[in-house]
């Protein structure tokens, strides 16, 4: 004797539920076909082993990732008015020159007046311009006199050492210094940019320099037994910021990019300067090459992305 089987039913509750973590997973699956403008099944991932991902490079002999001079557009640049914030030294300094180099009018802000800066053939550098200060803003407006078709928000802080709570070196007054300058003074440079109109529409491109720190997902790879909360709690920040930016400079046409430089050897990463060799960390003038070739590729069809400039594939949140 054959059995009816039962119907199962959803309440209410159960429905609401089951639609919303579709539209989520939805929404997932939209963002990450939009990288590139492929399909889905094109999306890669970046590698959170950053040993093992430069070891893979090598080992495919990955040219993005060993010689990006050879992806490298510099002419894209040639005739945009492009504002690097935080140029004093480092990256953001190289990131300035090679703008420059390509043929842009390249405009620096620094906090403090500064000789590499001065002598580094940019068109304009704006002195005491601090991304934490509502006067240093007011400074960045009044300097520029018509709107930038790319802004590059360089300016960070990295507290030189390691914070543990075990060990009790946490050090909650730098924690929220690099909240404030990583998380928040990139929206302040924001907010003052569009609201004064000196970053173009339809077309302007704003990209922020995170890092692979921010990437919750990473943790357990790269700090599986925790460490440095400020560094990584403030990149999550600028990350999750930088999404919100996207979203809702999206009616204005702006495209904004969350971009890892890649390992760089810098004043900032020179605790880890023991593992520069093996984990691939390069000059900053090619980091500045990294950054750049990314921002070249920003579009509308990409706004909101979090890249690693060392391969140019995505990085999980």
């Amino acid at each position: 004797m054959s059995q009816t089987p039962q119907q199962t039913t959803m309440s209410t509750t159960e429905l609401g539920l089951a639609g919303g973590l579709g539209a989520a997973l939805g929404g997932l699956a939209v963002y990450f076909a939009l990288r590139r403008g492929g399909g889905a099944s094109k999306v890669k991932f970046s590698m959170a082993d950053q040993k093992k991902r430069f070891a893979t490079a090598k080992k495919k002999n990955l040219k993005r990732v060993l010689d990006i001079d050879s992806v490298f557009e510099p002419s894209k640049l040639r005739g945009k008015r492009v504002l690097v914030v935080g140029a004093s030294r480092g990256l953001g300094l190289e990131v300035a020159q090679a703008a420059a180099a390509a043929g842009a009018e390249a405009i620096g802000t620094v906090r403090s007046p500064n000789k590499d800066v001065s002598e580094a053939g940019l068109a304009q550098v704006i002195e005491n311009v601090d991304v934490t200060s509502d006067e240093g803003m007011r400074t960045l407006v009044d300097s520029l006199k018509s709107p930038v078709d790319i802004c590059i928000v360089v300016a960070g802080y990295f507290y030189g050492p390691v914070e543990r709570l075990t060990d009790k070196s946490l050090n909650f007054k730098e924690e929220w210094k690099m909240i404030d300058i990583c998380g928040i003074g990139p929206l302040r440079v924001a907010n003052a940019l569009v609201n004064n109109g000196r970053l173009r529409e339809k077309g302007g491109r704003l990209a922020i320099v995170t890092s692979q720190a921010g990437s919750i997902e990473w943790r357990e790879v790269q700090n599986p037994h925790g460490d440095n909360y400020g560094h990584h709690m403030s990149r999550a920040c600028t990350n999750m910021m930088g999404r919100l930016l996207s979203f809702e400079l999206k009616e204005k046409g702006i495209a904004v990019s969350l971009l890892h430089p890649g390992f760089n050897r810098t004043e900032m990463t020179k605790k880890y300067s023991e593992i520069w060799d093996e984990e691939g960390a390069v000059e900053p003038e090619v980091g500045a090459k990294r950054v750049l070739h990314e921002v070249n590729l920003m579009s509308m069809n990409n706004t909101g992305s979090f890249v690693n400039c060392e391969d140019g594939l995505l990085i999980p949140w």
